[in-house]
């Protein structure tokens, strides 16, 4: 199915990079520094996304979490997973305002370098996120989580987009993971799943049922 160019332009090709492992490890060294981790404790992990239904680590505990100021937005341009360097799919990020229902993970201390290093190696790939400590909410109480919130400053960054350029971006995207469309329809599946409500990512999924005909 062709589909017209979204309105929304991403940056050329050339503004996307990959970090070093070197800009990977001090960004993972001072995230663990700020957290006092001491190589004992266990540390928590805040999914929004593809990290529900894909974790690829082993977990001591799975709650469900509600964070505060930050919400789930297809905000990042995907140039090699859901896309490519010439026409980029979108994945989600925490951007700024509202709030966001998700799951929480506790890595048990042991586990910790290893993990946090695939986290690293998976979510901080190119730099777009802004790796923080927040206060999360859960049925036991308040919990300090790991959460990847949106770097608006970077190049990968896109504001908030009408639901049509989203729908056109998504049907035509696809990278090394697959098609953007999968990667969308997973998450609000999972969420589903979960038990989680997110009335715009629902509703976006109809509209892409609908349309990937």
């Amino acid at each position: 199915m062709s589909t017209p160019a979204p309105s929304q332009t991403p940056p050329p090709a050339s503004a996307f990079s990959r970090w070093s492992e070197e800009q990977r490890r001090a960004s993972l060294d001072s995230t663990l520094a700020l957290a006092g981790w001491h190589g004992e404790q266990d540390l928590w992990v805040f999914a929004y996304g593809s990290l529900i239904w894909r974790p690829e680590f082993d977990f001591a505990e799975r709650r469900l979490a509600r964070l505060h100021d930050h919400h789930r937005s297809l905000c990042l341009w995907s140039r090699v997973n859901r896309g490519t360097p010439e026409v980029p799919g979108l994945v989600f990020g925490l951007d700024h305002g509202g709030s966001c229902s998700g799951v929480v993970f506790r890595i048990p201390g042991r586990a910790v370098p290893e993990t946090f290093s695939a986290l690293w190696a998976r979510e901080m790939s190119t730099g777009a996120y802004l790796p923080r400590w927040l206060t999360c909410d859960t049925d036991r109480g308040e919990i300090s989580a790991l959460a990847f919130v949106i770097d608006q400053s970077g190049s990968g960054y896109v504001p908030r987009l009408p639901e049509d350029d989203l729908v056109r971006i998504i049907l035509r995207a696809s990278g090394t993971y697959g098609p953007c469309i999968d990667y969308v329809l997973q998450t609000a599946e999972a969420l589903k799943a979960s038990g989680i409500c997110d009335d715009h990512l629902d509703a976006l999924a109809r509209r892409l049922l609908s349309e990937h005909r």
